[in-house]
């Protein structure tokens, strides 16, 4: 029998009992018992987290978008946990961030000391399969959510104004140029949206992946040795404000991770705009939903209920302090968060979606497969 319905069969005895006082007695009861388990299970977390630190591991190094938003988070956490704990980065950047993906599923002590913030795309790659390296299951790790859910976002492909491709047109014309791009691996959304679009608005693009980490692909666009970068506004604007001046040396081509155009941008087109059929607007539909979660910070399966409690509660107490706002708005992050439950709710989505429609984007990210 359920706590709701306990209570109400102590109500009807009480009506029929003409003793109201039954249902106030139980009533008090009941609150009492949920008061004093959370209390102690605020104890607990508390008694546990003083004089500890938590570490935040990165997929990436240091200097790009996720690595602003991990230092962020890392210099206001820890004040809205219980035992108010110390929080550090520590950058671990490969493969796109699966390397630390993959520690935080596997490897990482179970104890909430360590979360891990990785690329959005990893939950994706999570549920599609197809990745031998993807060594993780989305659905079981701690979701604390993300800071952001692009509201105020936009991905953008960017390339620099000396290239021999000036306009979305002339990148998607048959024959013409091909667009070189920078990229980390497989599985970080530079490349496979790259992919993507190759096959679905017929982007000529060539991906030029290795580079470790954001900084290491700015400087290689800046030294021309590529044409552009498929980066994020909110990064863009932390890491490279130049970027994103009128007189600065590159131009937005195209939006992603937004149905519609960014009001900044209003001559880079959506890309469901240039889809080339229906089935290729499915296919860039779902990969947009990741980007609902477009900083994802998540603690290891299997930590103690009261400290990812702690944890859950904490990130999105941080999420209204006026100190991290304001700290948001100087670096020009977008803060519109996404909460543990909406997040692995956003998870389930990709993973409901039609089996055929995962199918080929499995085979478009994995053709030998």
């Amino acid at each position: 029998m359920t706590v709701r319905f306990a209570i109400e069969d102590t109500a009807n005895i009480a009506r029929r009992r003409g003793l109201p006082q039954i249902l106030k007695a139980a009533a008090a009861l009941l609150c009492a018992h949920w008061l004093s388990a959370a209390a102690a299970r605020a104890d607990a977390a508390a008694d546990f987290y003083r004089g500890k630190a938590i570490q935040i591991v990165l997929g990436y190094g240091p200097g790009g978008g996720y690595d602003v938003y991990a230092r962020l988070a890392a210099r206001h956490l820890g004040k809205h946990m219980p035992g108010s704990p110390s929080v550090h980065v520590v950058n671990m950047p490969g493969a796109g961030s699966l390397r630390a993906t993959n520690f935080l599923y596997a490897t990482a002590p179970k104890d909430g000391l360590t979360l891990g913030a990785f690329a959005r795309d990893m939950p994706l790659m999570g549920v599609l399969g197809g990745n031998a390296g993807a060594q993780f299951d989305p659905r079981k790790f701690i979701w604390l959510g993300s800071p952001s859910s692009s509201k105020n976002d936009v991905y953008l492909l960017f390339a620099r104004k000396d290239a021999a491709v000036k306009n979305i047109a002339e990148a998607v014309a048959p024959g013409g140029p091909a667009l070189v791009v920078a990229g980390t691996a497989e599985g970080a959304a530079g490349n496979d949206i790259a992919v993507l679009l190759r096959e679905a608005i017929g982007l000529n693009v060539k991906i030029i992946s290795g580079y470790p980490d954001s900084g290491a692909i700015y400087l290689a666009v800046d030294r021309a040795e590529v044409d552009g970068r498929f980066v994020g506004l909110s990064a863009a604007a932390s890491s490279k404000p130049d970027w994103l001046r009128r007189d600065g040396p590159v131009k937005a081509l195209l939006q992603f991770g937004r149905p519609e155009r960014n009001p900044l941008f209003p001559d880079a087109p959506a890309a469901r705009e240039l889809a080339r059929d229906p089935r290729a607007r499915d296919m860039i539909a779902l990969a947009e939903l990741p980007w609902l979660l477009a900083r994802p910070l998540a603690a290891p399966p299997g930590i103690p209920r009261e400290r990812a409690l702690a944890l859950q509660q904490a990130f999105m107490a941080m999420q209204g302090d006026a100190d991290y706002l304001r700290e948001a708005a100087r670096l020009g992050l977008d803060i519109s968060p996404v909460g543990g439950a909406e997040a692995l709710a956003l998870i389930e989505r990709l993973a409901a979606a039609p089996p055929e429609l995962k199918e080929a984007m499995r085979k478009l990210q994995h053709p030998e497969k």
